[in-house]
């Protein structure tokens, strides 16, 4: 599954839909007995830390056979369940199925000859406890059928920041009330949602093969796991599609998908690669998904194993509660992956794509036998991200956005560091954070460059081949390693996968001419009391001229000097020069060395590091690297070195004037063009040349660009920008609605709230989350007419935004706008009363009297839109932020 990260600020906490930044207590527990089962009443509940085994397996569930049709009017699923099952090991006279929130109808023991025979049954709206007619060994396979209505938007709220609802079924604009939007049905299984929908064991390390029916109007298309086998015409407008996996997964990964789709054909070897969209989008279907099959071939010959599964199919749906789901055979995207081929000019989500894909390895092939062992899915889907791009697209790409992801787990890491594989989470969710995903996929990078490529990937292959269709633990993939190395590989699992933290580097250099020595102290300063003192492997390269000589190392202690024969001063001093490790670090380089490390050393990060380094100074070393940066080969350098240009500026201003001009108007790269127009009027005064750059950016080909045209004349002349912004007003793309609002809040007057109030019905997803901010900083500056013509607006949001975070971002902005108000009664008492003491008139005090009772009475109205929320609220993630 792959997350997108989105930022709310709402109390002074920060939260993320990939994980929850925030401050952790430490509680010191009672020593506890570790109960190796748990209670089957305790099961997915929050627990103290302690340990959370993986699911005792009773029943082998064998295969389900659904059978659904759907209560649009009330959101409902009217099922047949049909599972067939035998005991584990164990023989017994019961069974115990996951089914969350269902009414009950029938349950039968199913066989062809009897049909069925009813069987006793309890029932405590979350577990399904039948009694089976006999006792069955493992030797015995038996049929239950159940009948059951599956009734989603009943059941008590949950979810996490990761996946932000946890009613496994989701039925979207089901009365077509809402005119922009489509009618849909879909699913989400991960973490133990499925059994919100049909009855089963919801487990990780449980697999089944599946049957699906799904009768639908036949307007609708539908989409579930592995192929449909037919379609049948029902003859009252309905059709019955009839979807079957032959090979088994996880209760998971069981998908359903219902609506008025688009279907773009595409192939990989003999299999069926289909695209389904908005129809809107059929148009750009392929440029959104087009490198799949090519993906599929790459990812196949690099494991040596082939992609295993009947087909591969994408459906993008709207209000989808994560990022996007790795169903087997059917993955779930949400509605951003949506791009005309102009948006995707700014940037596309194939990462998304090939993470989600990669799952069909790590994941659905091997899935982790428990969530403690989540990394062994969604690390390796992370890292499956840098593959792809250093196949496609290059290392400085691969690195630039690996470098990313790991800046994301040490961002997390501030507020918390826990182990990657653990076993005492308080919650399932808690696992799927920074830690999971980008710390994990950094971590394998380490490992694939200690042992060398032939042998990461054949390691990998036997991983695969050893543990297919089955569940895994750590020590699965820690065991591929050492059969093909060779190595005991203990000391690397043990601080990497089984320890919380990183190290913390510190990096410092002495030459001494007297021994031709060059010095090199490394440090690890991490709290020892928490975080392992690592053993780590590091390569360090030695430079005289262009020339480098590697040397490997091995730190094993806090505090290491390391000494290399060097006849003469190195020109750069290299640390970790393929900067694969994961830490945090503090590198004592002269300036003159990052000089050198910018034109010599070979890696994208070299280059960054160099350039941040160089940004910082003023000598004339340092302006040329910055200058001589806006040539580089690679785009995100020429960004990074605009942004810390200041001190290169003040030396070399017109020729980076010059420089700028140029990257403004033709520069491939739109980020870079759009970056230039933002460096340019920063740092630049206005002229007829600049202001015609930013008035010719309104009509480029790239969104990124023409917002900062926009932005730009904004910034030279409001009312020029007022103009411009008018222009724009219709245009489709959030980007460009964005920084309309971003204008009209700044110089906007009230003849601009029509403007709002109707980009906020067309607006969705993460673009409504930042346009809510603009938008209540426009409101700051207008009537109260004006403010109480939005409040209707943040008030829809904060009681039926789709996702708990948007309703979040509709209860900040009322927060907000109430606490402008009650500063506006604090400041007019103050004022009255110091106008009081100065024996003003009582009509003036008057006046002000009636200002603050307006300001209280408007403070009054949001306070209690605010408590009406609040009391109706039933989400647990909104409930949390609102201290309830």
């Amino acid at each position: 599954m792959q997350k997108k990260v989105v930022y709310l600020f709402l109390s002074s906490v920060v939260l993320a839909s990939c994980s929850i930044f925030q401050k952790t207590e430490v509680v010191e527990l009672e020593p506890i007995e570790v109960t190796m089962e748990r209670p089957k009443e305790d099961k997915g509940t929050p627990q103290r830390a302690t340990y959370n085994p993986s699911e005792t397996r009773k029943h082998d569930l064998l295969h389900t056979k659904l059978d659904v049709r759907f209560d649009w009017k009330n959101s409902y699923l009217n099922g047949e369940a049909t599972l067939t099952l035998k005991p584990y090991f164990y023989a017994t006279n019961q069974l115990v199925l996951d089914a969350k929130g269902f009414d009950i109808h029938s349950v039968a023991m199913y066989s062809e000859e009897s049909k069925t025979n009813v069987l006793a049954y309890e029932y405590d709206n979350k577990f399904l406890t039948i009694n089976l007619d006999k006792e069955y060994t493992r030797k015995d396979t038996f049929h239950i059928q159940i009948k059951y209505t599956a009734k989603p938007n009943e059941l008590e709220a949950g979810g996490s920041a990761a996946i932000t609802s946890d009613k496994g079924l989701y039925f979207v604009n089901p009365d077509s009330s809402e005119a922009d939007k489509p009618t849909q049905i879909w699913t989400q299984g991960e973490t133990e949602a499925s059994s919100c929908w049909f009855p089963t064991i919801d487990s990780p390390n449980e697999r089944t093969t599946q049957e699906l029916y799904i009768t639908v109007d036949k307007k609708y298309k539908t989409l579930s796991n592995g192929l449909l086998v037919f379609s049948t015409e029902n003859g009252d407008g309905t059709r019955t599609d009839y979807w079957k996996q032959s090979l088994s997964h996880t209760p998971y990964l069981f998908m359903m998908a219902v609506g008025d789709f688009a279907v773009v054909k595409d192939k990989w070897r003999d299999l069926e690669v289909h695209y389904y969209v908005e129809k809107e989008y059929e148009q750009y279907a392929r440029d959104i998904f087009g490198n799949t099959p090519e993906m599929m071939e790459f990812f196949s010959n690099k494991l040596g194993v082939d992609y295993p599964w009947e087909k591969y199919h994408q459906v993008v749906v709207r209000d989808y509660v994560s990022g996007a789901m790795e169903n087997t055979t059917a993955v779930i995207h949400g509605e951003f992956l949506q791009q005309t081929r102009r948006e995707m000019l700014d940037g596309d989500n194939e990462s998304i794509i090939a993470h989600e894909l990669f799952h069909h390895w790590f994941g659905d092939l091997v899935t982790c036998e428990s969530w403690s062992n989540l990394p062994l899915n969604e690390s390796f889907a992370n890292y499956s991200q840098f593959l792809w791009d250093e196949y496609k697209y290059g290392a400085d790409v691969a690195d630039h956005n690996a470098m990313s992801e790991m800046n994301g787990y040490l961002a997390e890491s501030r507020q918390k560091q826990v182990d990657l594989i653990r076993f005492d989470y308080n919650d399932k969710e808690d696992m799927f954070d920074g830690h999971s995903y980008n710390k994990g996929g950094r971590i394998l990078h380490m490992l694939r460059k200690y042992v060398g490529d032939d042998a990461f990937f054949e390691a990998l292959r036997v991983y695969l081949e050893n543990n297919k269709y089955k569940p895994a633990e750590v020590h699965h993939l820690r065991l591929a390693f050492e059969e093909v190395t060779g190595e005991d590989l203990n000391w690397f699992f043990d601080q990497w996968f089984l320890a919380s933290g990183h190290p913390k580097m510190e990096y410092s250099y002495a030459y001494s001419d007297s021994t031709k020595q060059q010095l090199v102290t490394v440090k690890q300063t991490q709290d020892f009391d928490k975080t392992p003192l690592y053993k780590i492997p590091l390569d360090i390269d030695v430079y005289n001229g262009s020339k480098a000589t590697r040397h490997r190392v091995w730190v094993l202690d806090a505090d290491t000097t390391f000494a290399f024969d060097a006849a003469q001063k190195p020109d750069l001093v290299n640390v970790d020069a393929e900067k694969i490790l994961l830490c945090n670090k503090s590198d004592d380089k002269p300036i003159e060395q990052f000089v050198h490390q910018y034109y010599n050393a070979p890696l994208y990060i070299d280059r960054l590091e160099a350039v941040k380094a160089c940004g910082k100074k003023s000598d004339e070393s340092s302006a040329k690297v910055m200058v001589d940066a806006l040539d580089d080969k690679y785009w995100n350098i020429k960004t990074n070195a605009m942004r810390n240009m200041k001190k290169a500026i003040k030396s070399h201003k017109p020729a980076i004037r010059e420089k700028l001009i140029t990257l403004a108007k033709s520069d491939k790269k739109s980020n870079v063009r759009a970056q230039a127009i933002k460096t340019l009027v920063k740092h630049y005064d206005d002229d007829e040349a600049l202001k015609a750059i930013y008035t010719n950016a309104t009509k480029d080909s790239s969104y990124a660009v023409i917002a900062a045209g926009l932005s730009a004349i904004a910034d030279m002349d409001a009312t020029e920008g007022m103009k411009y912004a008018k222009q724009f007003e219709g245009e489709e793309s959030s980007k460009i609605r964005t920084e309309v609002a971003g204008i009209y809040a700044a110089h906007g007057t009230a003849e601009q709230n029509e403007f709002f109030l109707t980009t906020s019905k067309k607006i969705s997803g993460f673009s409504a989350f930042q346009f809510n901010q603009t938008y209540v900083k426009y409101l700051k500056n207008q009537d109260d007419a004006t403010v109480n013509s939005a409040l209707p607006v943040f008030e829809k949001t904060a009681r039926t935004a789709p996702i708990w975070w948007m309703k979040l971002s509709g209860i900040q902005s009322l927060a907000e706008l109430q606490s402008m108000y009650d500063k506006q009664v604090s400041k007019l008492k103050s004022e009255k009363t110091e106008k009081e003491g100065e024996g003003a008139d009582a009509g003036s005090l008057a006046e002000l009297d009636h200002k603050i009772k307006a300001a209280k009475d408007q403070s009054d109205k949001i306070d209690g839109i605010l408590e009406s929320i609040k009391e109706a609220e039933t989400d647990p993630q909104v409930l949390r932020f609102l201290g309830k």
